[in-house]
């Protein structure tokens, strides 16, 4: 029975202080991220690693899941009569939640793999040591860069997604419901407004913020050789999808707060 209360005992201990641990390095983080001067080769190198690279797979995945939200609903709005509202129902659905969700889980998974992977083994060869050893802040070198990178780049392929997931519903729409592209806008613009545009993207900076931060803590703590640093990819991965989804309920919940009572 005691063993069993010190173990409890120490998890709890253990935990404090890595939420400690997390919660100093991702305050000094930001503060380093905000403070000048700025490498901006270093941004715009990881802007295109961490935006330019994932167009692609964002735009592959948001037109076929527009395409197959069409498909889904007109079987059940047509029970209703209302086949006319499936083009409104899946664009606010997409600038809403799928959108930016959906963007930052695939963009999120891809990127802070990398991340993880790129530090972590600078980290496990010493190169961070060398880094500190020569006078510079390896947070100012390579986790700030990373930070502005995604700040910017999920806010701008949320944009892309939503405008891929539109552009597909307004396609099948037109193929399987005999709505065409003039009345699927007209009915959108009706019902889709600028606030919803923005409770959606806004999220992305929240997104971005907790990928980067992810990676970058987990990478920078990476151990135990090329074994270390697989196990740390793929812990980044698990946390900062998990991170992504809790937050977004606690940002819905905010922004539904904030915009629409």
């Amino acid at each position: 029975m005691i063993g069993l209360f010190y173990k409890i005992g120490a998890f709890c201990i253990d935990s404090l202080l890595t939420v400690g641990e997390v919660t100093i390095f991702c305050y000094n983080a930001f503060i380093t991220t905000l403070k000048p001067p700025y490498d901006y080769k270093q941004i715009t190198e990881q802007v295109f690693e961490i935006g330019i690279k994932s167009i692609l797979i964002v735009i592959v995945s948001a037109l076929a899941i527009g395409m197959v939200m069409v498909v889904q609903l007109s079987w059940g709005f047509a029970w209703f009569g209302a086949k006319g509202l499936v083009g409104p129902v899946v664009t606010l659905s997409f600038v809403r939640e799928l959108g930016p969700v959906v963007t930052s889980l695939l963009v999120g998974g891809r990127v802070g793999s990398g991340i993880t992977a790129e530090i972590g083994s600078m980290n496990v060869t010493e190169q961070i040591d060398a880094i500190k050893t020569l006078g510079a802040d390896p947070i100012k070198k390579l986790v700030a860069p990373r930070i502005w990178a995604a700040m910017i780049s999920f806010p701008l392929l949320a944009i892309i997604s939503n405008l891929a997931g539109i552009f597909g519903a307004m396609i099948i729409s037109s193929i399987d419901l005999d709505i065409g592209p003039q009345l699927f806008l007209t009915s959108t613009r009706e019902w889709v407004g600028v606030d919803d545009f923005i409770s959606g993207i806004s999220k992305t900076f929240f997104f971005g913020l907790i990928v980067a931060f992810t990676g970058c803590y987990i990478g920078m703590n990476a151990e135990g050789g090329t074994q270390g640093v697989g196990r740390a990819t793929t812990r980044t991965v698990v946390v900062s999808l998990l991170l992504i989804i809790i937050s977004d309920f606690l940002l819905s919940k905010l922004f539904v707060f904030l915009f629409y009572i």
